[in-house]
């Protein structure tokens, strides 16, 4: 009997293990099924030889650097002469997001392209809601995109910190009073907003990192600008909604930050962090910190543990952790982080990020908005938006991004 005990003991942990790389197998295929590898939809604007623009007073380090300087062209390209700036040239992207287009501004100020950025928030201006939540999207002419997608409260953040970076408050006053107002008003009694879409422009049913990020941005750059204007009325009634949201959402969402309010948090043991339980991983996690808001260990902790589980096996990052699991990055994600290590001081950890934005560039140059599991190029490209980040994480680097705070 004692034989036969050993025999199966020798055996049972073999078995097991088979099962399990078989069930792993057989998950792996069937998510492959569901998620197929994505493709290159379009690489380059057509009939654009992606010249640098020749009003730019771009520094002479950033002149010399091949990827900021195609970044840079591309937003040329994707920039009409109304200032409508397109997130991309083809299809479903060739619309004007909000969100990416105050991006660009905020990166054509960061290389001293002031008339460009002006150009960019000035069709903003124009298309500005007077009330409620800005649209998903806008066409090229300033119109509404009736596609099904909801309005996004993040938009009153971004147009804010745009306008704030690119020392334009009294110019876009207008601008700048209703978008704070608007996020004024959808603060709750709990200090926080009502769920909305964000940048993963889906119908969200929880209130994500996603929106809270860039309503506490938006609200510290409109602060700064009513005192900049000596308008102490609105500076006051900003600066309270900021710190109400800004409590909120450390009471809500820390310590770890995830991209929904955790359903619970484990305390380990005294002197140890506590650890949230549920809500995922997001990689506008990275919205808290520098260069969009002043540093803070605790955030700085959730940054790089976002970031480390985050990274896909081909180097780049995905969106969030309850993303789909495709072992696809998104390049404007890993550029966000990258723009969130170099304002930190980590030099190594952005310029290896910017290389691999850099080595994954489609045949054209341009910067693509996906990376796929083969390590090739998919989706739109050039995409504004990772072209915007990628020239901000260069100025970053030489230590001259503003923070508001």
């Amino acid at each position: 009997m004692r034989e036969g005990n050993r025999r199966r003991e020798r055996w049972f942990p073999r078995v097991v293990i088979t099962l399990l790389l078989a069930t792993l197998t057989a998950g792996t295929a069937t998510n492959l099924v569901r998620n197929p590898q994505p493709r290159l939809v379009a690489d380059g604007v057509p009939g654009d030889a992606a010249p640098v623009h020749a009003g730019s007073s771009l520094r002479s380090e950033q002149y010399d650097d091949d990827l900021v300087r195609h970044a840079l062209a591309d937003l040329d390209a994707l920039t009409l002469p109304n200032g409508a700036t397109l997130a991309g040239w083809d299809g479903p992207w060739r619309y004007v997001w909000p969100r990416d287009a105050s991006f660009v501004a905020a990166a054509r100020c960061s290389v001293g392209q002031y008339d460009q950025a002006f150009d960019v928030l000035s069709f903003l201006d124009l298309v500005r809601p007077s009330t409620g939540r800005w649209q998903a999207r806008y066409t090229d002419a300033g119109g509404h995109v009736d596609d099904g997608r909801e309005p996004q409260l993040d938009a009153s953040g971004w147009v804010l910190w745009a306008t704030w970076f690119c020392r334009s408050g009294k110019r876009y006053w207008d601008l700048v009073e209703e978008s704070a107002d608007q996020i004024v008003s959808e603060l709750g009694a709990d200090g926080l907003p009502a769920p909305s879409s964000d940048y993963w422009e889906r119908s969200e049913k929880e209130l994500t990192i996603g929106t809270v990020a860039p309503l506490l941005t938006g609200l510290r750059s409109a602060v700064l600008i009513a005192t900049e204007q000596n308008r102490p009325a609105e500076a006051t009634r900003w600066r309270e909604a900021l710190d109400k949201l800004s409590a909120a959402t450390d009471r809500v969402f820390g310590p770890d930050y995830p991209r929904t309010p955790a359903r619970a948090t484990s305390f380990v043991e005294p002197g140890v962090e506590p650890i949230s339980i549920g809500g995922g991983a997001d990689a506008f996690v990275a919205v808290l910190g520098p260069p969009f808001a002043p540093a803070r260990p605790v955030v700085s902790t959730a940054i790089d543990r976002a970031r480390a589980v985050l990274t896909q096996p081909n180097g780049g990052v995905t969106p969030g952790e309850s993303w789909r699991a495709d072992g696809v990055s998104w390049t404007p994600q890993t550029a966000l982080f990258s723009l969130s290590a170099a304002a930190r001081g980590n030099r190594s950890e952005a310029e290896a990020m910017l290389s691999w934005l850099d080595q994954h560039r489609t045949s054209t140059g341009a910067l693509p908005e996906k990376v796929n599991r083969d390590l090739e190029p998919a989706g739109e490209a050039p995409l504004a938006w990772t072209a915007a980040l990628v020239v901000l994480t260069s100025t970053a680097l030489e230590g001259s991004l503003p923070i508001p705070g």
